[in-house]
């Protein structure tokens, strides 16, 4: 696939669709609110989890969301583990023959920040993306063709 992303459809719809490209109108909705995290996390990934439920805003997370979530929250725990690993050797080490040489644990810090960006760009949890986020304060987040339908056209 070339060129850039597709915008999803409630994004056209809130930003007034300056392309005039026709809409989707048979976009999936996905369902269930996202709430218990993985059997297999550690203790520190649950508690990364239930912030990121707990600090998104309402409606925004759902269940198909879930592997993006996990591997945004394994992200953030390698790389927490990691910054404490740089801050307790330094990012410069010496090596085997005795040169000096920089940290494995500063390619981690690299690597993970790279992973959480992605992650945080597609879950709507960056400035940026937060910018392009709309969710009016029903539970139920909105279909993008809600107001359509509550035009009377009769």
């Amino acid at each position: 696939m070339r060129g850039r992303k597709p915008k999803p459809t409630w994004l056209k719809v809130v930003s007034g669709n300056p392309g005039h490209r026709p809409l989707n109108r048979e976009e999936p909705e996905p369902e269930g609110a996202l709430k218990e995290p993985p059997h297999w996390f550690t203790a520190r990934q649950r508690i990364l989890w239930d912030q990121c439920i707990k600090n998104a805003p309402e409606g925004l997370l759902r269940l198909l969301d879930s592997s993006v979530l996990e591997v945004f929250v394994v992200a953030k725990s390698v790389h927490e583990e990691a910054a404490l690993k740089v801050a307790e050797y330094g990012a410069v080490v010496k090596g085997t023959d005795g040169e000096h040489m920089r940290s494995p644990y500063v390619g981690i810090l690299n690597q993970q920040s790279a992973v959480m960006l992605k992650c945080v760009a597609e879950l709507g949890f960056s400035p940026s993306s937060r910018s392009r986020v709309k969710i009016t304060g029903s539970s139920k987040p909105r279909n993008a063709f809600d107001d359509l339908r509550e035009l009377d056209c009769e």
